[in-house]
């Protein structure tokens, strides 16, 4: 019966849409807080005799065949590896980013019952990053890449990559939280709480997101550490006081209104800002370069003080394929797909923060260049997911509160901080 059961799932994992490519016929949780399963580094290894397939799996918003400019380019580098190496056959298979059948649940039930149909090379969010490293379902490439931190790669990308002092793949896009404007209305963006709160229009942010994302960027602006020395999640209450006194002002000065509570997801509070409820937003970095909508204008979110700072997140290529003489070839594939000269092209096509400073050198526009630089240089990734974890809905449940008044700013930080505590 076991035995059935593995052929039937590898058959199902193995169903997926293919898609066709030039030169090779590729085919189309709670995360823990425990210490990483030990995984073998990459050694020297040698290329395996005869045709190889090597399987990258793709969420579909990375679509190599989408028709879309990003798609074309990098099917092109997927063709352009398919001709340097012949006898290697590329099979790309897109995946959900979530659910079931999606990418962390197909590597889990791949990894326990049909080994041969984990892809080589998976595309991964830093989250999901984080959950398949914990469960032993990556391989470090600690020793088998260059160092990232040669100078090239940004901080915020070399942060992605790493985990508990491994490296666990190589960064491929970012994104950032960012302000969008409308000039003919707001002369220029806030650059600080005080700014702010002199704005005529509100901040359009998702006051109710369960990431609580902008609410954390301005705790960790102000000095607000999210973890102890012990590594356990904490809040610090003078920071957070100072973050909810300023909501409480903004909510009193017709910045921050009550209905912004009613905004749990960015594109909510996109749609908001469309609608014309407000001429400023704080959204991602991705949605800006994507659309670049005219009658816009892009800034560094306002901060406590004015000092550049916003959180980052990412995409990162990742083995995860048992069979080491196999990660050779993943790494060629994954370091092919990271050249500067290739980022440079897609990362600009595709709408992505690049990952590396000689990647952002070859952008074409030079004013969105400017604008990513400032943004890259202030980056810092996203806490891990079991810090956000304990702190995100405490920080979302004070927010809310604060800006429908049912509470004080001093009484709801006191109130978050118990929370994460805990009992």
């Amino acid at each position: 019966m076991r035995f059935l059961i593995a052929i039937l799932l590898f058959l199902f994992l193995t169903s997926c849409a293919r898609i066709p490519f030039q030169g090779s016929t590729p085919t189309p949780e709670p995360t823990s807080t425990a210490t990483l399963t030990p995984v073998p580094t990459m050694g020297a290894t040698s290329t395996p005799a005869g045709p190889t397939t090597l399987r990258l799996w793709l969420p579909p918003q990375f679509d190599p065949a989408d028709g879309s400019p990003a798609g074309d380019l990098l099917k092109a580098r997927l063709d352009e590896f398919g001709k340097r190496r012949p006898s290697i056959h590329l099979e790309v298979r897109l995946k959900a980013l979530s659910g079931p059948g999606g990418l962390l649940d197909s590597l889990s039930a791949a990894n326990a019952a049909a080994p041969l149909a984990l892809p080589d090379l998976i595309l991964l969010p830093r989250n999901m990053l984080e959950t398949a490293a914990l469960k032993g379902l990556l391989y470090s490439l600690e020793g088998s890449v260059p160092p990232l931190d040669t100078g090239d790669w940004y901080d915020y990308a070399q942060e992605l990559a790493h985990l508990q002092n491994s490296t666990f793949g190589l960064p491929f896009a970012g994104d950032a939280l960012i302000s969008l404007y409308r000039p003919a209305e707001i002369q220029e963006a806030p650059i600080d709480w005080s700014s702010t709160l002199d704005l005529l229009s509100p901040i359009i942010f998702p006051a109710a997101d369960e990431q609580a994302s902008f609410t954390l960027a301005q705790y960790l602006s102000d000095g607000g550490q999210v973890k102890d020395e012990e590594g356990r999640p904490t809040l610090n209450l003078d920071t957070m006081t100072k973050v909810l006194t300023f909501y409480q002002q903004a909510e009193q000065a017709g910045v921050m209104p009550f209905w912004l509570t009613q905004y749990a997801t960015d594109d909510q509070a996109w749609e908001g800002y469309r609608e014309g409820k407000s001429n400023l937003v704080v959204t991602w970095t991705s949605r800006y370069l994507r659309e670049l909508p005219v009658d816009t204008a892009a800034a560094p979110i306002p901060t406590s003080d004015g000092r550049p700072f916003t959180l980052a997140t990412g995409w990162i290529w990742a083995l995860s394929n048992p069979q080491i003489e196999r990660h050779d070839l993943a790494i060629e594939l994954a370091e092919f797909l990271t050249t500067s000269e290739f980022l440079s092209e897609w990362t600009a096509a595709a709408g992505f923060l690049p990952p590396r400073s000689s990647a952002l050198a070859g952008w074409p526009d030079n004013v969105l260049q400017s604008l990513v630089s400032k943004i890259v240089l202030s980056a810092e990734i996203i806490p891990s997911t079991d810090i956000l974890a304990a702190l995100s809905p405490a920080m979302e449940q004070a927010t809310v509160e604060v800006l429908k008044e049912q509470t004080d700013a001093t009484t709801a930080a006191q109130e978050a901080e118990e929370s994460v505590k805990g009992p």
